[in-house]
């Protein structure tokens, strides 16, 4: 039974360009401009008019947008969850800037150890990531600490944790790494069996609905779980909505400033019919459009993610806009 069915979040890409180089992501390889404050205020009345609660300002590395902050006060404006995932090289020096701007703060770490942390991410920013943590405090912000779980590094979970975030009073947020195109990858049995444990740990995010999807298999296009086109709506720094979803990414249109009457076309909704059918679909287990794919129609997967769901917002204090405010102007 489906529970909601407009869009609510808005993945919004304000460049693809990125100063880290990650292996599990193929992003930063590709020419970018950056999105305006113009278009972005459009946008931003047309995605409230559609629904949508969460802003995700990302890329790339959203930090490397000289607007940035302007673009979350934008954000605030219009009373939309603010969302930012950064690796931290640029948030000591931005940070006074962003603050109180952040709903949801998260930096990227995903080792214990700085040298498999850098390695992995392609660039020497471990450091900065601890030096972040120490500013977000000082002033005043909650952060958390977004952990790629791969393979090899599901052993560093419990020192992150345990040496980290619990002496930071963070929240540990445990994603498991997927798989799209030729990058990123898969978790084995063995490596989900040891996840699984974490779920009930204080102060930790870890979605049980990622992992059971994963033990079956992924998205079937026989019988959907992916939402992504319905639930998610993707802007390009192009200022151009995406479809199906980023990662899929098979066709582009213009924005030109009429984001609703756009979405709400009969070529969209045709295109939005599809979502999760597609032969690319098959075994999707992509966490950013799962999450919210989760949350509107009722299912196994929908009581899996509903606990976690609702302890993060609660820690967060976002609860109650992300579940009981009204999506009007």
């Amino acid at each position: 039974m489906r529970l909601i069915s407009h869009p609510v979040l808005c993945n919004y890409y304000v460049t693809y360009r990125c100063n880290a180089k990650c292996h599990f992501c193929d992003i930063w390889e590709k020419p970018s401009p950056y999105i305006t404050l113009k278009d972005a205020e459009k946008n931003l009345i047309d995605l409230k008019k559609l629904g949508v609660k969460v802003i995700d300002f990302t890329g790339g590395e959203p930090l490397l947008h000289q607007q940035l902050p302007e673009l979350l006060t934008l954000a605030k404006k219009y009373g939309f969850i603010t969302t930012i995932t950064t690796n931290g090289l640029l948030y000591p020096k931005k940070a006074h800037l962003l603050k109180g701007l952040i709903d949801m703060l998260h930096f990227s770490l995903d080792s214990f150890d700085q040298k498999n942390h850098d390695e992995g991410r392609g660039v020497a920013c471990y450091n900065k990531v601890l030096e972040s943590i120490e500013i977000a405090k000082s002033l005043g912000e909650k952060p958390d600490i977004l952990f790629t779980v791969m393979n090899n590094n599901i052993e560093d979970i419990s020192k992150v944790y345990n040496q980290i975030t619990l002496p930071n009073n963070l929240i540990l947020l445990l994603n498991p790494i997927f798989e799209y195109g030729e990058v990123g990858g898969g978790l084995s049995k063995q490596s989900i069996e040891k996840l699984s444990k974490w779920s009930n740990q204080k102060y930790v995010f870890l979605n049980d609905a990622f992992l059971t999807l994963r033990q079956d298999g992924g998205n079937s296009i026989d019988n959907p779980v992916c939402k992504a086109a319905s639930t998610s709506i993707v802007i390009s720094p192009k200022n151009s909505l995406i479809l199906p979803c980023y990662h899929l990414g098979k066709q582009e249109f213009d924005i030109n400033g009429e984001l609703t009457s756009l979405y709400q076309s009969k070529k969209i909704q045709a295109i939005i019919a599809q979502e999760g059918k597609l032969p690319e679909c098959e075994g999707c287990a992509i966490n950013c459009y799962m999450q919210p794919s989760f949350s509107v129609e009722i299912n196994k997967y929908f009581w899996k993610a509903l606990p976690s769901t609702l302890k993060y917002n609660y820690w967060k204090g976002t609860w109650k806009n992300a579940f009981f405010t009204k999506s009007t102007l």
